[in-house]
């Protein structure tokens, strides 16, 4: 490649060799009509061969690497360190040359920019801006030369150091090329957005314009102004006041100056050249393929652009190949599991559930764009939300009050007659009981037939288990129950609201219902404990293997030689035979089970001994229904004094009846899937270790990132794309960065939604009403169940629960989450154990600091935070 490379031969396939930065300026190049200034760029070769005559960088890059990214201290010193070893190191000769030999073709004493050019910087994954060092009006070869090391030496400043740690990026694998380009004195620069950095709406740019050089913006020296753009037109401007500008210095470097006062209120650029301006930007985007944040700078009335990156922080629209307008939900929103899934994991919860799904960001979302535009489907959907979560709900609302976005539809009237509506279920345990037994000869089948399958046959089996799956999952009389338990609690709150006053009657009536798999094994977890309490060896053991951090299974084996190592190990593997199948995103196939790593449950256990005494899971369970009964007794008699009120009576007792005996198999389809899953997981994993074996994957967990279809075929013809699974890693790690919106539109743009209440006291934070009852106590913000330590009477402060959360819902008093609806997982089993809590608070887990004391109001729907 050699030392030096000009523009002309720069192309996004250098990265390697010319950094982020210099790619996209030579890619920015060769796209028509697009002016950059002209330049060169020093090649990592440079960079590397300085390195190398440094050898002390070897030991203090090993430092570097183990640092913490939060430990501020260190890191400041150890790249200090290797900065001074990079700015004083020598550069050889042929360097020397190589530099001064490209900027004579510039003009040797003509002003340039020297610029960082990182080979992790200005990825589709990562923009890295400002990360590393930039100057501005160089003149003449030493000071040239001199910059160029300043630039090598910014790979390692304390904020770039700490970037790459935060994003996983390897000191050792990330190089710094150099960009020298001939210096333009600007009347005007800022920066452009292709789409909107706000809303994410791709069809809005908006431009931001400072009199002088770019840097006026950069230091913060003046507000810009803002323009936004729709549909080549200027749709908002917003003219800052700019009482100073950067411009060139003579000789070098840069000034502030103030601004002529009469300039100081006018627009850097007028409507027309800003439009101009976002046509050219929309000609980069189009030739890198998605939004582009731009640097520009106007000189005369020709604009230049010195600078493209994508930017990174939108949340990708899922891919349809027409022009129509979508909406999308978040399916994970709906499932409390809003983070990323892997290939394979999206594609079996495609092939599970009925409706079709679209991908983005490694999340799924449907489209309610169709029901939305009739009038019956629109009054449904909002109807059922406004219930469910209120945040989707008022979010697609907004995109209906535009009145530009959904092309609205007539109503065909009335369809074919549906006939009559099933006759009401009666209060049976045995129609559950029934279903439960069902369900578990379906999965008892499909382990036996699973037995010894390989290769296509078992990929050919399991696609073709997924219809045996459907089936049990959406068997219409396991709906029908859940449905009728849902109308009963409705009908029940309704009812008793209106009777005697009282809202949210049906919560205290739902504790401790039979049948519940979810709260069942919260409660499972507390007979271990008790198993494991009278062993003091053991309850040591298990605080080590906390401490260690232990992985993997192996210190089940360990417990054997330790006093009541047998009885614990025992107890722990049998609560795994029954909810080893579960663990925290359990909708993805590929995450980690507690069969796979049961050291994830060892904290909860450990907090269960300090916590509770012997038998508390029984005397838990009997105190709900206790609960639920004596608020039964006391409705009724209540309801008779009324009116009418043996009547009144009668049907409340019959709508409890119904509630009671049906609402806990809510639960049992999503444990039967996940049960099913992770059957299927186990056989695809030994079918993964042949293929490793046969070397056509590198690694097990590679099937992670293959859809299942995907995967079938490569156990045919034993090949697969080499590049598509590292492809695919790299896009999965820039998709756990990213947060799903609620809803999203066609047009990318991302809305959330709020809650339109009066009711709250000032300060508070609004949510979603799921289980009645007021609660105050210490915040507890936990984002991982494993690292949870809590005491008898903390709130629960978390993003989301899935049913793998339950265990640490027997310790708390109260539930605050970020995501969740009146009937997702929380919302339930938060009923069922009878603790207050509220759903949907956005950023629950930034607003509320740990340790915090906190009122919940369950029956209101908000938190107030008390210090």
């Amino acid at each position: 490649m050699g030392y030096v490379i000009g523009f002309e031969h720069i192309d996004a396939t250098k990265v390697a060799d010319v950094g982020g930065k210099a790619a996209h300026l030579g890619e920015l190049a060769r796209i028509d009509g697009i002016r950059v200034p002209d330049g060169f760029c020093v090649t990592t070769d440079a960079f590397r061969r300085v390195l190398a005559a440094a050898p002390s960088i070897d030991a203090q890059l090993d430092l570097l690497s183990h640092a913490e990214p939060d430990d501020r201290a260190a890191i400041r010193a150890l790249s200090a360190d290797i900065r001074r070893v990079v700015e004083d190191a020598a550069v050889p000769d042929d360097v020397v040359a190589a530099i001064s030999e490209a900027l004579a073709r510039l003009g040797e004493q003509a002003p340039c920019a020297v610029r960082s050019s990182a080979t992790a910087e200005d990825l589709p994954t990562a923009s890295f801006a400002g990360q590393q060092d930039s100057y501005l009006n160089v003149v003449g070869p030493a000071e040239v030369l001199r910059h160029v090391r300043r630039c090598w030496a910014s790979l390692f400043t304390e904020r770039a150091v700490t970037y790459r740690c935060r994003n996983g990026f390897d000191h050792r694998k990330v190089r710094m090329a150099v960009v020298v380009q001939r210096m333009v004195f600007p009347d005007a620069a800022g920066v452009l957005f292709t789409a909107d950095p706000v809303t994410s709406n791709r069809k809005i740019a908006t431009v931001e314009a400072v009199w002088g050089l770019g840097e006026t913006l950069v230091s913060g020296l003046a507000a810009a102004d803002v323009h936004t753009v729709r549909d080549d037109q200027v749709v908002a401007t917003s003219v800052a006041t700019k009482p100073r500008l950067v411009r060139a210095a003579p000789g070098g470097g840069t000034q502030d100056v103030a601004v002529e006062p009469r300039r100081q209120t006018q627009p850097a650029l007028t409507d027309v050249q800003v439009v101009r301006l976002v046509r050219l930007g929309r000609r980069v985007e189009a030739h890198f393929g998605r939004p582009q944040d731009i640097e520009w700078c106007l000189v005369g009335d020709d604009f230049h652009v010195v600078q493209s990156r994508p930017i990174t922080t939108l949340f990708p629209v899922p891919a349809t190949g027409d022009q129509d307008n979508h909406v999308y939900i978040s399916v994970g929103h709906q499932q409390m599991m809003t983070d990323a899934m892997k290939p394979l994991g999206l594609s079996l919860w495609q092939l599970t559930t009925p409706r079709p799904m679209h991908e983005a960001g490694g999340r799924l979302f449907v489209d309610v764009a169709p029901a939305l535009a009739t009038p019956a489907g629109r009054a449904g959907l909002l109807e059922a939300l406004r219930k469910a979560d209120p945040l989707i709900g008022d979010a697609l609302q907004t995109i209906l009050d535009r009145g530009d976005f959904i092309r609205l539809l007539p109503d065909e009237g009335p369809g074919p007659a549906a006939g009559s509506p099933p006759a009401p279920i009666e209060a049976d345990p045995a129609v559950v009981a029934q279903l439960v037994r069902q369900g578990q000869a379906s999965l008892a089948t499909l382990r036996r037939e699973i037995e010894g399958l390989s290769g296509p046959a078992l990929l050919d089996f399991v696609l073709a288990d997924i219809a045996e799956l459907k089936r049990v999952l959406f068997d219409p009389r396991g709906i029908q129950l859940i449905m009728a338990a849902m109308d009963a609690a409705e009908w029940l709150n309704e009812h008793i609201e209106a009777w005697l006053g009282e809202r949210k009657a049906a919560d205290a009536l739902t504790q401790s219902v039979p049948h519940n798999v979810t709260s069942e094994m919260g409660l499972a977890l507390l007979d271990v404990a008790d198993a494991i309490r009278p062993y003091p060896d053991v309850v040591a053991f298990l605080r080590r293997v906390v401490d260690e951090d232990r992985d993997g299974d192996g210190f089940l084996d360990e417990l054997a030689g330790l006093t009541g190592g047998r009885e614990a190990r025992d107890a722990i593997r049998g609560f795994l035979d029954a909810y080893g199948m579960r663990c925290a995103g359990e909708i993805d196939i590929t995450r980690t089970r507690w069969s796979e790593r049961p050291a994830t449950l060892v904290p909860t256990i450990l907090g269960n001994i300090e916590n509770f005494e012997p038998g508390a899971g029984r005397r838990h369970f009997e105190q709900g229904r206790q609960e639920s009964r004596r608020r039964e007794q006391e409705l009724l008699t209540r309801l008779r004094a009324l009116p009418h009120g043996d009547r009144k009576a009668e049907e409340t007792k019959r709508m409890i009846d119904r509630v009671r005996t049906f609402a806990g198999y809510r639960e049992y389809p999503k444990y039967g899937m996940v049960s099913r899953y992770f059957v299927y997981k186990q056989a695809l994993l030994r079918e993964a270790d042949r293929l490793v074996r046969s070397g056509i994957l590198r690694e097990r967990e590679d099937i992670f990132f293959l859809r299942l279809e995907e995967l079938r075929d490569v156990v045919r013809t034993g090949e697969v794309d080499a590049g598509l699974v590292p492809r695919r890693r790299e896009a999965f790690r820039s998709y756990e960065a990213l947060t799903p919106p609620r809803v999203l539109t066609s047009d990318g743009e991302a809305l959330t939604g709020r809650y339109r209440r009066t009711d709250a006291p000032p300060g508070a934070l609004a949510g979603l009403p799921v289980s009645a009852g007021t609660v105050e106590g210490r915040a507890r913000v936990v984002t991982d169940m494993a690292r949870a330590d809590l005491k008898a009477g903390d709130i629960l402060v978390t993003a989301y629960t899935d049913p793998s959360w339950t265990p640490l819902f027997v310790t708390v008093a109260g539930l605050v989450t970020e995501v969740g609806g009146l009937m997702t997982h929380g919302a339930v089993i938060a009923r069922e154990y009878g603790l207050p809590a509220v759903v949907g608070v956005e950023q629950a887990t930034r607003l509320i600091r740990d340790g915090q004391r906190i009122r919940v109001h369950g029956t209101d729907g908000y938190v107030e935070i008390l210090d």
